[in-house]
């Protein structure tokens, strides 16, 4: 079994390494710092947990090499302008949009859009960062660097966010999860829910989309669409060409996580349909340090980054399934005050949607 390598040594590349261990896969998450010959990347398949890096000796060497599994596809979808545009040319919905290019385009903004618009940096910013909310009548005050480097969305009131991820083989093979429900605040993934088998309808609707992406690209691996669900209809939010935060259920939720699906993938091994039977939720630990009661719970399972504890910081999630909604919820109920109070909220919320 060929070794891969991962971009990037954040804590998608270390569950990627967890994955890989009990298939006798060898991975190797590499920081951008790392010097080449330390890396042993000419014998390996290589892949990313991140859409953009910057030059370094490391990244020139990997670029080089045939082995880098969706290389030419990083750029385009790192950047929201090629992304959106691909979304177009393929006639997939997305939130109307157009290219930031000036100040003086402030001024037209909600003439053309609604009261209330998102401007994103075309590359970078996550979790909120490079992101701001203008709603009609509010001054467009930002930062210089932003214009022509910057789209503009038009605010969509959704019912609800939802995400799906798959992967395909390089054979062509496709797989999909149950789509997963989720809550963001200030912009951070607060929270996940999966019930499967839920929305047949929906579900045929997504993944015909995300089908659709990944054999344009001819795409191989797993990838995440976010969706926002408006009426009857999905409108494609954003694209990860990897592993992504909304699927981390699906280490103890799915009888393949994400992060194994994803090597089995790049490396050319089966990809059995997947099989999820219970209701699932996941909790993301934000800049809180670890609790050990959390694990005095039952149904509960803590994946601990081993990061410093920072605000804002995603430091670990907790994972929870059981087929007994009841009992699921019951145990979220008992988590409750083992967190702090911004996590009352979406507690709630995820109760109900089970």
């Amino acid at each position: 079994m060929k070794p891969v390598c991962v971009l990037g040594n954040g804590q998608l590349g270390r569950m990627l390494r967890q994955a890989g261990e009990p298939l006798g896969i060898a991975v190797y998450p590499v920081g951008l710092d790392a010097k080449p010959e330390t890396v042993p990347y000419q014998e390996s398949i290589i892949t990313a947990e991140i859409e953009r890096w910057p030059e370094t000796a490391l990244t020139k060497k990997l670029a080089e090499q045939e082995t880098f599994v969706n290389r030419d596809i990083f750029p385009c979808l790192a950047d929201r302008m090629r992304q959106k545009k691909l979304l177009d040319d393929l006639g997939l919905a997305t939130a109307p949009w157009l290219l930031l290019e000036n100040a003086e385009q402030c001024a037209e903004i909600f003439t053309t859009f609604s009261q209330f618009v998102i401007i994103k940096r075309r590359v970078g910013g996550y979790d909120g960062r490079g992101q701001w909310r203008l709603r009609q009548g509010e001054q467009c005050s930002l930062p210089q660097d932003v214009y022509g480097e910057s789209i503009v969305e038009q605010g969509i009131n959704f019912s609800a966010e939802v995400s799906l991820i798959g992967a395909r083989s390089s054979k062509g093979k496709l797989v999909f999860y149950p789509l997963t429900d989720n809550l963001h605040e200030e912009g951070i993934l607060r929270i996940s829910v999966v019930r499967p088998q839920l929305n047949e309808k929906l579900q045929q609707k997504a993944e015909t989309m995300l089908s659709t992406i990944m054999e344009k690209l001819n795409y191989i691996g797993v990838m995440a669409m976010e969706c926002f669900i408006d009426g009857d209809n999905l409108l494609i939010n954003e694209l990860a060409p990897r592993v992504h935060n909304s699927g981390h259920w699906t280490q103890n939720g799915a009888s393949i996580s994400q992060f194994e699906l994803h090597l089995r993938a790049i490396l050319d091994l089966p990809l059995p349909k997947l099989v999820v039977n219970s209701p699932s939720v996941m909790v993301n630990l934000i800049g809180i340090p670890i609790n050990p009661a959390w694990s005095s719970l039952p149904l509960v399972h803590l994946h601990w980054y081993e990061k410093e504890v920072r605000a804002g910081r995603k430091l670990g999630h907790l994972n929870l399934t059981d087929p007994d909604v009841k009992r699921l919820s019951g145990v979220l109920t008992k988590l409750a005050p083992l967190l702090p109070n911004e996590y009352q909220r979406s507690l709630s919320w995820a109760i109900q949607k089970l």
